[in-house]
Parts: structure tokens; C-alpha cells; sequence
């Protein structure tokens, strides 16, 4: 039997963070992590491209909660005791200063993900964290303290961190424990789209688009990128995680509708008039309009029924009323979703309202805590999921150490 004060399971951002926060303040206690592959940080290792997008430059608890479809309103009071300028502040303490990148996304200046796990490592080394790799949790009882037995031996622990993300086996165990699993969709997700109009131009980003899901209230607004099999970038990601159950419930199966330009119809068919008499001997073809990628603006004009070489004075009210609503009114059917890169983020989990989002404590069983994807939270891409798992570790470390 290992005898230890804390014991987390799961070696993952927000696993460390928390055993590390806990042994800082109190190095009296004895910290352990549990981890069932040969290492851990996988998330960290392989977010933002593997540069590891730390956090996201908003600095305002209220305006950031924005950004989490599932615990905006949970995670409020948290972010006012642990958010962006603290994740800052910690990891300049440790020698890795952040930078902010346009779109708001925050990485080390390193743009290596590295950085972050040696930093953990390490730091888990000089506060002699024990750390378990190879240990699959085979159960957990309560006794007079937490009772973990894994693959490889036992554990007692007066208490227990669980930071075990989306965790099918996890969320069975905490269900014989009386807790609400929330059941788990996939959330941030690229659109599977075959459609002449986006064929064989990959790469392609028109910057500022509107979609809206057909038959729904879903919208967003963004860059858009075409890909090999589709769709993505923030527009797309925004929409599938605000409507990650709404989209499972339809089987990954539902139309959009892209506003390219964002402007009505009525006015993007005004403009196209002017437009006729403006560039009368141009071909239309070679003259992108809206600041549109020109493939994508070629596309969108075969769409609208004309060939290669006709003349902006040669062309009909139809055509033009046909162009006007490939730019505004451009109906995609989605058949099928492909996981972001290989950021796997999951809607789900345990059910919130079973949390103390004081201390991040369970409100059924006394030390028991939860940080992380394990909890029914999740965000859109840019920085947010690792954001929730610092503040919740850090809650939990405060939580544990101010016993």
C-alpha cells in the first residue's frame, strides 16, 4: 500500500498543474500522479500544433466565459480567483514568458509545446512529486481515506484529484458513485462538405464569413478554410462546439448557409449592377470582388452559370442575381465531421451541478475533486480548454492546501 496526502489520477495538464500548485504550497504533503501510458501531456504535447496554445488574451472573467458553450456561467466566479494574467504570471515565474499571436491565442515564446512539459517535469522533480506512468485505475472505494488499487498496486489518499479528461472508463466509475455523467459528444469538429464549389482548392481561407445552420438558431462569424474534406477554422469550430449536441442529435448530417461577403442579398445585387457598368470590358473571372480568394471567387462564378470568358457588360439579371446569391446566400450540405487536427475535445461529462465551484469539490463525496474535460465544460478553440483546466487545478490546489 502507497500511503500518500494527494492522490491525482490522470497525468495531464490538469493533473500536474494541481499536484504541482498543492506540493508549492505545502511541501509538507506527500503528492502523487497516476498515469496510465508510459508518459504523460499528451494534450500539451500536441495543442496548437505542437507550440501549445497556453491561454487566450482576455483578461475580462465576464467576456471569457464566453467562450465556454457548456460552464459560462459555472466558471464566472472561478475565473475571478484564477485566470489569464495568473496562467501569465505562473509561467513567467518559471522562466517561460508568453506571447500573444493575432488572433488573441497566447503560446511560449518558444512556439514549442516542449517548453510546457519540461517546465512540469521539472518542477514536479524539485517538489518530489512521485509520478506512476503505466498505472491503469482498476477501481476506487472509500474507506476512512480514498482507496485507488491500479495495475500495478494500492493507494490511500486522503484525497483524490481526478483529472482524467474524457474518460469513458472514469465516468462509469464516478456513476457508481452516485455522480451525473452528462453523456459525451464531440465537440470541436471540422464539416465533412462534397461540393463542387470548394473542390480542389484546399488551403483557401475567405477571412470573414457568416454561417448559419439550416433549421436551427446556430451562427457564427469568422475565417473560414477549406480543406481537403471540407471546412474548418474558427467560423466552423465555433459552430461545433456551440452546437455539439444539437449536431449529434442530426448524426452529423444538416445544411449551411455562408454569407461570403456579409451583406444582404439586395445589396450584394446592387453592387453587381454597378459593378456591370463599372468593369463592363473585364472578364469576371479574373477580377475577384469582396477581397475573396480568387479561387474561391472563380468558383462561386461558375456556380452562378457563367463560363471562363464572359464580359461583366455581357451579363444578365439572372446571372447576376445568381452571383448575388453564391455570395450571401451559399446553401452547403454537411455530411460528417473529422476530429480539429488532433485536438480531441469532448461536450460532457460530470454533471455540473454536482460540483462546489468554490473548490472544485465534489458535493457528494468530501475530498473528492474534479479539474479538467472530466467535468461537463468545454470551450472553443483558441486556448480556453487549458484555461479551465489551470483555473480548476489551481482552485482544487488552494482548496486542499488551506485545510
Amino acid at each position: 500500500m502507497n500511503y500518500v496526502d494527494v492522490l491525482i489520477v490522470g497525468g495531464g495538464a490538469a493533473g500536474f498543474f494541481a499536484a504541482i500548485n498543492i506540493a508549492d504550497k505545502r511541501p509538507d504533503l506527500k503528492v502523487a500522479i497516476i498515469e496510465r501510458n508510459k508518459e504523460g501531456l499528451q494534450k500539451v504535447k500536441i495543442s496548437g500544433g505542437g507550440r501549445c496554445n497556453v491561454t487566450h488574451a482576455e483578461f475580462i472573467p465576464s467576456e471569457l466565459i464566453e467562450n465556454y458553450p457548456r460552464g459560462k456561467k459555472e466558471l464566472l466566479g472561478p475565473f475571478h480567483q484564477f485566470m489569464t494574467f495568473d496562467t501569465i504570471e505562473w509561467f513567467e515565474k518559471r522562466g517561460i514568458p508568453l506571447k500573444t499571436e493575432e488572433d488573441g491565442r497566447m503560446f511560449p515564446i518558444t512556439d514549442a509545446s516542449q517548453t510546457i512539459i519540461d517546465c512540469f517535469l521539472n518542477e514536479a522533480k524539485r517538489l518530489n512529486i512521485q509520478v506512476f506512468y503505466n498505472h491503469t485505475l482498476k477501481s476506487i472505494s472509500k474507506e476512512k481515506h480514498w482507496i485507488a488499487t491500479t495495475s500495478q498496486t494500492t493507494f490511500s489518499a486522503k484525497h483524490l484529484v481526478l483529472t482524467t479528461g474524457s474518460s469513458k472508463k472514469m465516468w462509469e466509475m464516478l456513476q457508481s458513485f452516485g455522480h451525473t455523467i452528462v453523456s459525451p459528444v464531440p465537440s470541436l469538429f471540422t464539416f465533412n462538405i462534397k461540393d463542387d464549389r470548394i473542390a480542389d482548392i484546399p488551403g483557401v481561407v475567405a477571412q470573414n464569413v457568416e454561417i448559419k445552420v439550416l433549421e436551427t438558431d446556430l451562427y457564427s462569424e469568422g475565417p473560414l478554410l477549406i480543406t481537403h474534406v471540407g471546412m474548418s477554422a474558427p467560423a466552423i469550430l465555433k459552430l461545433s462546439a456551440y452546437g455539439a449536441i444539437e449536431l449529434a442529435e442530426k448524426d452529423y448530417n444538416f445544411s449551411i448557409e455562408i454569407n461570403f461577403i456579409r451583406k444582404s442579398i439586395d445589396d450584394a445585387f446592387d453592387d453587381l449592377k454597378e459593378l456591370k457598368q463599372q468593369l463592363a470590358k473585364k472578364t469576371v473571372m479574373k477580377f475577384p470582388q469582396y477581397e475573396l480568394p480568387k479561387r474561391l471567387w472563380q468558383k462561386l462564378v461558375y456556380a452562378a452559370n457563367m463560363d471562363s470568358e464572359i464580359r461583366w457588360a455581357d451579363l444578365t439579371k439572372q446571372q447576376l442575381e445568381d452571383l448575388a446569391s453564391q455570395l450571401t446566400q451559399a446553401v452547403f450540405k454537411v455530411n460528417g465531421k473529422s476530429t480539429f487536427k488532433e485536438e480531441f475535445v469532448t461536450a460532457g461529462g460530470i454533471d455540473l451541478k454536482e460540483i462546489n465551484f468554490k473548490t472544485f469539490e465534489s458535493k457528494l463525496h468530501k475530498k473528492m475533486y474534479f479539474a479538467g474535460e472530466i467535468i461537463n465544460v468545454d470551450a472553443v478553440t483558441g486556448g480556453f480548454n487549458f484555461q479551465n483546466a489551470w483555473t480548476g487545478a489551481y482552485i482544487i490546489a488552494n482548496a486542499i492546501t488551506n485545510e
